[in-house]
């Protein structure tokens, strides 16, 4: 009899959850959970997937467009001179190739806009530590930062001008005007919504000042952060439209906005459409090309990627 109740005393002791309390079974299984999460291997998307569910829908959209736009040419909703017809911009692409204009565009106002948005980055990102970590400072500069994010950035093309002249120094600064507080602002937001507990565990672990900026606050204040980058490169790309568009000198070569309103001095419709296109397949570009890949990195790497 002694023996019977020695084996189920035994066979009570090798269970797994034998002796241990509530509170270190749900740990064990937290634990196991993770260790499940972190093993799943990355499935690679067919090929035809990814066209269909990536690519077939702007494709059809675009093609969607044209099709409309061609209708309504045909239906004459508005005279020649108001809407031009999808081939007379086509027109317009085909003579800025061959005459090796084309790419000159893009090219003059893409690098000038990249070069300002990593000076902004340069600037913003620090600024926007200091704002969120330093009380006093908020309480100063945290309104202005806010205040400068809702002004036009048009607004700084005159002073701009009166200030720097009519050169890329003037450019750079109506971009950094622009695009420096949406990139503060976005880091001051990401700073804002990270759990208490982080920021105790990383001084806990000896994580302070620029070793806990670097290890603790900015890791988890990526995605608000990125946020904000992808606001500070819109803010950049539209200060430097208005900048081109207003501000124009055989020194500062032709850009987009230079060619839009070279469109609108020439009465030419179609050249003002050709512009408005390349500025946002511009726009369209940087973000499926930089910030679209970067988003779904950080979300991965947080567990947050659903593939549906």
């Amino acid at each position: 009899m002694a023996s019977t109740d020695t084996g189920a005393d035994a066979g009570r002791n090798d269970s797994p959850a034998a002796g241990k309390s509530p509170d270190t079974q749900d740990l064990a299984g937290l634990e196991a959970g993770l260790d499940a999460l972190e093993s799943v291997q990355a499935v690679r998307t067919p090929l035809r997937e990814t066209l269909s569910r990536k690519v077939l829908p702007p494709v059809t959209a675009v093609a969607l467009v044209l099709v409309v736009w061609q209708l309504l040419v045909w239906a004459e909703v508005a005279p020649d001179y108001k809407l031009p017809a999808p081939s007379d911009v086509w027109g317009e692409v085909t003579d800025a190739w061959r005459q090796g204009t084309l790419l000159d565009y893009v090219w003059t106002s893409v690098s000038r806009g990249l070069l300002g948005f990593l000076m902004a980055l340069a600037i913003g990102t620090p600024l926007g530590l200091l704002v969120a970590r330093v009380k006093f400072v908020r309480a100063a500069v945290g309104p202005v930062l806010s205040g400068l994010q809702s002004l036009p950035s048009v607004a700084w093309v005159p002073p701009a001008v009166l200030w720097l002249g009519l050169n890329n120094s003037m450019m750079y600064a109506v971009i950094l005007l622009g695009a420096v507080p949406s990139v503060a602002n976005g880091l001051v937001a990401g700073i804002d919504q990270i759990p208490p507990l982080f920021l105790r565990a990383g001084r806990t672990l000896g994580a302070t000042g620029l070793r806990g900026a670097r290890y603790v606050v900015m890791p988890a204040a990526l995605p608000g952060y990125l946020a904000g980058l992808k606001q500070g490169w819109a803010f950049s790309w539209r200060s430097l439209m208005a900048a081109e568009i207003i501000a124009s000198s055989p020194d500062l070569g032709v850009g987009l906005g230079q060619l839009l309103e070279n469109g609108r001095n020439n009465a030419s419709i179609a050249q003002v459409f050709l512009a408005i296109f390349l500025i946002l397949l511009v726009g369209i570009a940087i973000d499926l090309l930089i910030f679209s890949p970067l988003e779904r990195r950080v979300l991965r790497g947080r567990g947050l990627l659903v593939t549906r």
